[in-house]
């Protein structure tokens, strides 16, 4: 059984009552706090796994809450976000967050995402040979093999997969993605991203229109899966 601890920051209680019925079943031990104060001096006084953090708390924005949480909290945060909310994602995202929910969400991509976001906290230098399905990346090599097959990429396709490949998981953003491929002053040229994803895409999987590896993350960046 996982033991785990996970530090839940809402202030709905009936969120707070779902999540921990939730995690306690499928073994998780579980923390709460209606605020964010509260919950920073949980997380210090009993540092968790992961911290499920909602963006709109009564007493302090998450946003705040979660730089506060950054400043030697190196473990892995998913924020709680309602629909319509992108900027809220993407400032969440780029001041540390690990990944992010949107509520209403399923409970199997709740767990899902949670097991994913504690792997990371322990896994430690990444494999130099990543296999996804039938795709096959050698980081040491720079390589990409589907389906045993040679798959042929541009310089900028592969740092563009290798870089997907590195953090499987998680949600990078556009601007992120941007900068890191293509520099500072890139960061606007989303649609730029978009023709080399498709390209990527059309490479990598078995139906481009329908990806199982990289997901879109609507408004926001992308995910590698």
């Amino acid at each position: 059984m996982n033991r785990a601890e996970i530090l839940i920051i809402d202030d709905e209680p009936q969120i707070r009552k779902l999540l921990q019925i939730t995690l306690e079943s499928n073994g998780y031990l579980v923390r709460e706090s209606a605020t964010g104060k509260e919950g920073v001096i949980l997380a210090a006084n009993h540092p968790p796994d992961l911290i499920l953090l909602d963006i709109g708390l009564p007493d302090t924005n998450g946003q705040e809450i979660l730089k506060e949480l950054r400043g030697w909290f190196s473990k892995s945060i998913i924020m709680l976000t309602v629909q319509n909310s992108e900027s809220d994602i993407i400032t969440a995202l780029d001041n540390g967050a690990s990944d992010y929910l949107i509520k209403p969400f399923r409970t199997g991509e709740l767990l899902a995402r949670i097991r994913s976001a504690i792997r990371r906290n322990t896994s430690g230098e990444v494999s130099p040979i990543l296999v996804c399905g039938n795709l096959q990346i050698n980081l040491l090599a720079r390589t990409v093999k589907r389906n045993n097959e040679a798959v042929k990429l541009t310089a900028t396709e592969y740092n563009l997969l290798a870089l997907f490949a590195r953090n499987e998981g998680r949600v990078l953003t556009h601007q992120y993605i941007l900068k890191d491929i293509w520099g500072l002053g890139s960061q606007t040229e989303t649609q730029y991203l978009r023709v080399f994803v498709a390209s990527l895409r059309k490479k990598i999987e078995d139906d481009a229109n329908h990806p199982r590896h990289i997901i879109t993350e609507s408004g926001v960046g992308y995910r590698f899966v």
